[in-house]
C-alpha cells in the first residue's frame, strides 16, 4: 500500500487531530495509507520545549523517509506564502526523490493569486511587490522551487489524490 506523508499547516488547526483522521480516511478511500505528523506521539518524559521540538523534527523526518510520496497543503498560511515547515518537508522529500503532490484552494499564477487575495503586497510598478522586490514571472502558482518539482492542483486533497491515482494508472 502506497504511504503518503500529509504535509501542511493542518497540524496547527484547532481540530488538527480530527482533521488528520479525515485526511487519512480520504487516503484510504483511494487505497493509500496516510501518514499524518500528529501520529508521532511525543514521549511524556521529554518535557523541555526545545527537546520536544528536536524529537518531533526527527520523528517527522523518519515519517517522510518511510513515505512513498508527499501530499502537501500549499495554501497560504499566516500570509501570502505556504507554511515554512511544509516547504521544508516538500524540499526534504524532493531531496529524497519522492513524488510530490500539492494543492491550493485557488487557481492562477502566484501574481494573479496575490492580486486577488493580497493586493496590499503588490507594488506600484508591475512585476514588483510593495518593497520593490521582483515577483517571479514564470506563470507558476508558487515559487519555482516548489512549483517545478511538485504537481499542484487547484482544489483540495481529494483533487490531488485523484491526480496521484491517475499518475499510478498504467499507460494504455
Amino acid at each position: 500500500m502506497l504511504k503518503i506523508y500529509l504535509a501542511g499547516p493542518d497540524v496547527f488547526r484547532p481540530d488538527a487531530a480530527a482533521h488528520g483522521t479525515r485526511l487519512k480516511a480520504l487516503c484510504a478511500e483511494y487505497g493509500f495509507e496516510g501518514l499524518f505528523p500528529l501520529d508521532n506521539q511525543l514521549p511524556e518524559e521529554i518535557e523541555a520545549p526545545h527537546e520536544q521540538a528536536i524529537w518531533l523534527y526527527r520523528a517527522n523526518l523518519r515519517m517522510l523517509a518511510e513515505a512513498d510520496c508527499v501530499l502537501a497543503n500549499l495554501a497560504s498560511f499566516r500570509g501570502s506564502e505556504p507554511d515554512s515547515g511544509t516547504c521544508f518537508e516538500v524540499g526534504y522529500a524532493a531531496a529524497l526523490g519522492k513524488p510530490l503532490y500539492g494543492y491550493l484552494p485557488d487557481a492562477g499564477s502566484y501574481v494573479e493569486r496575490l492580486r486577488r487575495k493580497y493586493p496590499e503586497w503588490l507594488g506600484e510598478r508591475p512585476g514588483q511587490d510593495r518593497d520593490g522586490n521582483i515577483l517571479e514571472a514564470f506563470g507558476l502558482p508558487l515559487n519555482l522551487m516548489l512549483a517545478v518539482p511538485t504537481q499542484i492542483v487547484s482544489g483540495g486533497p481529494r483533487e490531488a489524490l485523484e491526480l496521484l491515482r491517475q499518475d499510478l494508472q498504467p499507460a494504455q
